[in-house]
């Protein structure tokens, strides 16, 4: 089944929804007509279920058809897959095979010929080729009727790699598949021991990653087979590290492939197993080895900035060094135009929209410092390490502040004080124990107040337990942090949001050609209203070059990456139709636009924003309701207090 790109956007859609989708709101994300979209599920019925509530995915089917769509993918590869190549992608995949194959090239008219197609599709699809290898370094030389690809080995099986992980629908390369498509079996069993000899030597091993390599480990086996080596190269000095590598890999590829790959092939697969899939554990004696004083340097300089200009912390001589070691990968990667894919990049974006934003902002710094592009998966790949570190130290920072009331006996007061800190110490400040049965409940200033006493009259926040705490009564404690956590962050967001917005920055059903257009447009009502000046307007495109600002499905959230505005503002603008913001369509865009007063509220304001307008539903009764600046007030205040 050969799927249009909105078709294929749709079931991307239909697949992030659990619940009912109308045709409304298909065609409101698509772009198109509601009648495009009862064609487009007519011609999907077999995947997509209708009703009278809208349309969602029959689960188990599409499961079946992703698994047929990325078996298909691979056989594509296969050495034996045959003359057969029904659609454009197919027939572009079967051309580059033959031509890496082929060193003394292909007749145009005889491979038109075997694959029942005229000499001009075969001509378009030579000409969609050269488009394809515009960025490496291979070209397409004509002599008649014979065209050759002519270019190193190495840049032949990055162009391999490549149209493989790009047939892959959910980006994440499997092994099966490589299996499958380079006639490689073995290679789980291959992957099972490697992972087992990294271990063994102290290395932290990216599951992320490692597939990846494994596909270059298949591509190099698969060209040595045809004859297709690397070229010798005279004996490059090698850290020890890597020889060590090399050495391992040679014993493995020889145990379960039954090939003797060359010192210069396992020196490259060396290579990318250190840039792309491992880093020394922690205390390993060969951290040093890894790390050079001038990468730390660079990576402290970029932390140190980072931190002063999102209020956050981030000097951590542990944490700077395990960044340090994935930047210096990262580097590696981005100078052979061979990013590594990440499979979670659009959630980590829309569920840490600050975590990523940091993660931007130090990209954008390597990119300056070291002359290289990070794209979108290396820049979640850092958003990962900073998350993982920001998580352990904002745990206890944003503890609940709690007042137990447990008359005394026996020192019960205690034993219950010592069972809530054990099991929500990380959630959980308790500020005051008090033992009497006369408690002063108007005095009591906690956030929180556990009592083993009924309380007199209904109190909100107060949450009755047994003396000896049981599992349910940490379980309905647990739910009210959470419930005082959203209040906090909720009446934040609403008194901020609040303040920022203005009349004159609202503007409802405002439209531009794209993103930049509108960036353009709302920057020049700012820098009228002296919110900003064209400084700030310049910063903020130069941020969505770096990454599409479309947090969610339905907004768009540029900015600039440093608080250089005149004075704190939002733009917003309301749209009843989607356009189209990177990879996503959006009916909201809020311009913002923070001073160097506002650094603490702009953390606060980003996050919650962002979670605010993630609720799809909501978004479109905003979009409903919202024909007016004070009826935006007033929609956007109830879905916050709702």
């Amino acid at each position: 089944m050969a799927l249009s790109a909105k078709q294929t956007r749709m079931l991307d859609i239909l697949a992030r929804r659990a619940a009912w989708v109308t045709a409304a709101e298909l065609a409101s994300e698509l772009g198109v007509t509601t009648r495009s979209i009862r064609s487009y599920t007519a011609a999907l019925k077999e995947l997509v279920e209708s009703s009278a509530n809208g349309y969602r995915l029959d689960r188990d089917a599409y499961d079946r058809w992703l698994e047929e769509v990325e078996a298909g993918a691979g056989a594509g590869f296969g050495a034996g897959s045959g003359d057969t190549a029904d659609s454009p992608q197919e027939r572009l995949v079967f051309l580059v095979r033959r031509l890496l194959d082929e060193p003394d090239g292909i007749d145009v008219y005889e491979t038109a010929e075997s694959l029942f197609v005229s000499d001009s599709t075969i001509e378009s699809d030579l000409t969609r080729m050269r488009g394809l290898l515009a960025d490496t370094e291979l070209t397409l030389a004509r002599h008649g009727p014979v065209v050759q690809l002519a270019g190193p080995e190495i840049a032949r099986r990055k162009l391999l790699s490549r149209l493989f992980r790009d047939e892959m629908r959910q980006g994440v390369v499997d092994i099966a598949r490589i299996q499958e498509a380079f006639d490689s079996q073995g290679l789980a069993s291959f992957k099972s021991d490697l992972v087992e000899m990294l271990d063994a030597r102290g290395f932290f091993v990216n599951e992320y990653g490692i597939n990846d390599v494994l596909l270059h480990m298949a591509v190099a086996l698969d060209r040595v087979a045809k004859d297709r080596v690397l070229p010798a190269t005279a004996d490059p000095e090698v850290n020890e590290t890597i020889q060590t590598l090399a050495d391992d890999l040679g014993t493995l590829v020889a145990e379960h492939f039954d090939v003797v790959l060359d010192p210069t092939e396992l020196r490259y697969l060396a290579i990318l197993l250190r840039t792309r899939v491992i880093a020394p554990g922690a205390g390993s004696d060969t951290v040093a080895e890894f790390v050079s004083e001038d990468d730390l340097a660079v990576v402290r300089g970029i932390v140190a900035r980072a931190s002063t200009e999102y209020l956050v912390d981030l000097r951590d001589e542990n944490f700077i060094v395990r960044l340090t070691l994935h930047v210096q990968n990262l580097v590696a990667r981005a100078h052979e135009k061979s990013y590594s894919r990440n499979p979670l990049t659009r959630s980590i974006k829309s569920s840490y929209p600050m975590i990523y934003e940091l993660a931007v902002y130090i990209a954008s710094r390597l990119q300056a410092a070291e002359d290289i592009v990070v794209n979108d998966d290396e820049i979640a790949y850092i958003a990962m390490h900073v998350g993982a570190y920001l998580e352990q130290q904002s745990r206890r920072r944003d503890a609940v502040t709690c007042a137990v009331i447990c008359p005394n006996y026996y020192d019960m007061h205690i034993l219950l004080r010592e069972r809530l800190e054990s099991a929500l110490g990380d959630e959980l400040d308790v500020t005051a124990v008090i033992t009497s049965t006369e408690a002063d409940w108007d005095a009591i200033d906690a956030d929180l107040v556990l009592s083993t006493i009924d309380p007199r009259g209904r109190r909100e926040n107060t949450v009755i337990v047994q003396p000896f705490l049981t599992e349910t009564d940490i379980e309905h404690t647990r739910q009210a942090i959470a419930r005082i956590r959203r209040q906090r962050r909720r009446a934040r967001i609403k008194n901020d949001l609040l303040e920022y917005f203005d009349e004159g920055l609202f503007l409802r059903n405002f439209y531009a050609r794209d993103p930049i257009s509108m960036i353009r447009a709302l920057g020049d009502r700012m820098i009228a209203a002296e919110a900003i000046d064209q400084d700030y307007v310049d910063k903020t495109i130069e941020r969505e070059h770096m990454s599409s600002t479309a947090f969610t499905d339905s907004l768009a959230v540029p900015h600039a990456m440093t608080m250089s505005a005149k004075r704190t503002a939002i733009a917003i603008v309301v749209n009843d139709t989607a356009m189209d913001w990177g990879d996503a369509r959006v009916n909201v865009i809020a311009f913002i636009a923070f001073d160097t007063g506002g650094r603490a509220s702009f953390q606060t304001v980003f996050d919650q924003f962002v979670e605010v307008f993630s609720d799809r539903d909501a978004v479109l009764g905003l979009i409903r309701r919202a024909d007016s600046f004070a009826a935006f007030i007033d929609e956007l205040v109830r879905i916050i207090d709702s």
